[in-house]
C-alpha cells in the first residue's frame, strides 16, 4: 500500500471514530421513537394537578367545575370526586393518600382513596393562606407547598391576608407549619428528587426556577438559579430531567440545560404534568380544557 493511501485510510478511520464518538455522546431523545402527543379527553373548563398513584392511574382536577377525574391504566375516564374543594395541585404520599391543594377555602387536604378528606392546613398564624397551589411530598412524609395569590371569583375576600407569597413546609407529623421560602414574587410549580435531597421551585412571577438543597429539618439551603423560566407545574423523570409547563412543556437536564420542547395543540396553556400509566412511562399533560398523553423513553422519577 502506498504511503498516501495508508495516510488516507488512517484519516478516514479516525474521522469515522470521531463521528461515532460524537453520536454516542449525544443522549437519546427522552421521547419514545415515533411517539406523538395524543388527546385523551376534552370538555373540561380548566384541567390541573395531575398525580399518579402506584398503579399508574392518573388523577387530575377540573378546577372551575370543582371535580377530580381519573384516567385509569386501561384508558377509561371517570369522576373520582365532586365538590373537591376546587382542587388544584395534587400529590400522592407513600401510603397512597392523595394530598390536595383545596383552593376554595385556601386549605391543604389529605384523603385516603377510600375515605373522606381531612383539612390539614387551613391558615398560617391565624390568617387565611393565599391559595395552596402545588404540593410535593418528600420521602419522610414532610410536605412542601406553594402559596401564590390568584384572586378567585368564588371567594368572599378580595385581598391577601398573608404578607407575602411564600413556600411552606409541613413537618412529617403534619403538626408544624413553617415558611421556608419568602423571597419569591409568585411561587407556583414545585417538584423534588425521589431521594428527597433536592427541591425545585418555580417563581412564575419572576420567570425563574430555583434549585435548593433540602435539609433534614425541612429548611432549604444553597439556593441556585436553575433556569430562566417560570412554571405553572413541574415533574421530573428517571434521569433527573425537570419538566416545566406553560406555553409548552420545556425540559431541562439536571444542569439546567434545555434538552426538549414539547408543544401541545390546540390548547393554549399547559397547567401541569406527571408521569403515569402501568409502567409510569407516559407523560400526562393537563392543558386548558384537555388531558393529553405522550409516550416517553424515560420513566417518572422513582418509578423504576
Amino acid at each position: 500500500m502506498k504511503t498516501s493511501s495508508l495516510i488516507f485510510t488512517v484519516i478516514a478511520v479516525m474521522a469515522a471514530l470521531i463521528v461515532a464518538g460524537l453520536l454516542w455522546a449525544q443522549s437519546p431523545s427522552i421521547i419514545a421513537p415515533n411517539a406523538k402527543v395524543e388527546l385523551l379527553s376534552g370538555g373540561s373548563k380548566f384541567t390541573e394537578g395531575p398525580a399518579s398513584d402506584k398503579a399508574g392511574n392518573v388523577y387530575f382536577s377540573d378546577q372551575p367545575n370543582d371535580r377530580i377525574h381519573i384516567w385509569s391504566v386501561d384508558g377509561k375516564l371517570s369522576t373520582f370526586m365532586q365538590a373537591s374543594g376546587r382542587a388544584n395541585g395534587m400529590s400522592f404520599d407513600r401510603q397512597g393518600n392523595l394530598w390536595i391543594c383545596a383552593d376554595e377555602k385556601n386549605e391543604l387536604w389529605v384523603m385516603p382513596l377510600s375515605g373522606k378528606p381531612t383539612v390539614v392546613v387551613k391558615d398560617y398564624n391565624g390568617k387565611l393562606l393565599n391559595g395552596p397551589n402545588d404540593v410535593w411530598i418528600r420521602p419522610d412524609d414532610g410536605v412542601y407547598f406553594t402559596d401564590p395569590f390568584y384572586k378567585r371569583d368564588y371567594w368572599n375576600h378580595s385581598n391577601m391576608e398573608q404578607d407575602a407569597q411564600c413556600v411552606y413546609y409541613l413537618d412529617p407529623t403534619h403538626k408544624k407549619l413553617t415558611r421556608v421560602v419568602t423571597d419569591m414574587r409568585q411561587p407556583n410549580g414545585i417538584i423534588g428528587t425521589p431521594d428527597g435531597k433536592i427541591l425545585y421551585i418555580a417563581d412564575i412571577g419572576a420567570q425563574k426556577t430555583y434549585k435548593y438543597d433540602v435539609q433534614p429539618d425541612g429548611t432549604l439551603a444553597n439556593k441556585k438559579l436553575f433556569c430562566e423560566m417560570g412554571s405553572d407545574g413541574m415533574t421530573i423523570d428517571s434521569e433527573g430531567n425537570v419538566y416545566l409547563s406553560g406555553m409548552a412543556v420545556t425540559v431541562f437536564d439536571p444542569t439546567g440545560k434545555q434538552i426538549e420542547k414539547i408543544t401541545v395543540s390546540p390548547s393554549s396553556w399547559i397547567g401541569n404534568l406527571c408521569f403515569g400509566g402501568a409502567d409510569h412511562q407516559t407523560l400526562f399533560i393537563t392543558a386548558s380544557q384537555n388531558l393529553f398523553a405522550l409516550r416517553m423513553r424515560v420513566k417518572g422519577a422513582g418509578s423504576q
